[in-house]
């Protein structure tokens, strides 16, 4: 059997945001997910190998590569590539391969929109974002989409000239985006912080942040990365997507959990808490922290939902199963 290939040409138009952090959502309310993780590193690069297994929704396998110097490479090569494997909870059949960047993209940013839904103020008219790649581009069109009040996004980054070349790709939305080139005054009137960066030491202080808001931190993945000081960690309310993923293996946590900044009595819910009502942010002038740690759990739950309206797209269009695995080419 033909296994379909489900590229973003194919199902990129018909996802939105919402939809990937109702999924994530909903898949917290369930069983536990089985999750594992391998990361092997030379020097910046990394190869991230991730599975989870949701028992009555499936398996993925995803393995991705982070070359964050392929941005300078003439021509410009992504910064992450890889592919995420789907398989059948029944029989353990191969169901469908994903793109990586794609289930990457739509999980990464559909987990930090999930958690500001949960503990961000409903009202928050300013987003800041630090960073400005792949992941702050999603990050706009995320936050834009589940946060309609929106009224201004403001991006920095440490090369000015890439902050204002991803703001002007943004001038025909809704809500206005302008470059920033200094984080504490920006920092100082937001309402939402996303912190995307590659940082190995922070870039948001705690003294800049201002009760009421909130900071969603997704840059770092290894155990040496960090984007936000101690004076954060400590005045914050401390959640995180999943315990198992965000806080020993990424240094956001783990170094000031090691240093004794912190213990882990101070992190407050991970996402099925929130999900449950659990946990929460605990009055309108906390300052609440989210520690988007990812893990395969999460691809999974996206990938059903890519897979999903893969399918759909074909039953719309008349094609039976044979014809849709037929229709999307060899396996690969």
């Amino acid at each position: 059997m033909q296994i379909p290939l489900i590229d973003a040409a194919a199902v990129e138009e018909r996802l939105t945001w919402t939809a990937i952090a109702d999924a994530i959502e909903a898949g917290h309310r369930g069983p536990e997910a089985k999750i594992g993780d391998l990361l092997l590193r030379r020097g910046d690069d990394a190869c991230l190998t991730r599975a989870a297994w949701l028992d009555g929704t499936g398996l993925a396998l995803k393995s991705v590569t982070v070359f964050p110097g392929n941005a300078d490479r003439r021509p410009p090569l992504p910064s992450v590539q890889g592919l995420v494997l789907l398989f059948d909870d029944r029989d353990g059949s191969l169901k469908a391969l994903i793109d990586g960047p794609l289930v990457t993209k739509w999980k990464t940013a559909g987990d930090s929109v999930l958690g500001a839904r949960l503990l961000a103020r409903p009202d928050s008219r300013r987003l800041l974002i630090l960073g400005s790649g792949v992941v702050a581009a999603s990050l706009i069109e995320a936050y834009g989409e589940v946060f309609p009040d929106l009224r201004e996004i403001e991006i920095w980054s440490r090369t000015a000239t890439n902050a204002a070349r991803l703001a002007d790709l943004h001038q025909s939305g809704p809500v206005r985006v302008r470059a920033v080139e200094e984080v504490e005054p920006a920092a100082r009137d937001a309402d939402i912080i996303a912190c995307a960066t590659m940082a190995t030491a922070p870039v948001l202080h705690g003294d800049w942040v201002q009760p009421g808001s909130h900071v969603d931190l997704i840059g770092a993945f290894r155990p040496d990365m960090r984007e936000a000081d101690d004076a954060l960690i400590t005045k914050a309310e401390i959640f995180v997507d999943s315990r198992e993923t965000a806080i020993h293996d990424i240094g956001e946590l783990a170094i000031p959990l090691a240093a004794g900044v912190i213990s882990e009595a101070d992190i407050r819910g991970a996402l099925p808490d929130l999900a449950a009502g659990k946990a929460g942010r605990s009055g309108p002038e906390a300052i609440t922290l989210y520690k988007n740690g990812g893990g395969a759990h999460l691809d999974l739950m996206t990938a059903k939902v890519i897979a999903g309206l893969w399918q759909e797209d074909r039953s719309e269009r008349g094609l039976d199963h044979a014809a849709a695995l037929a229709d999307s080419g060899p396996p690969r």
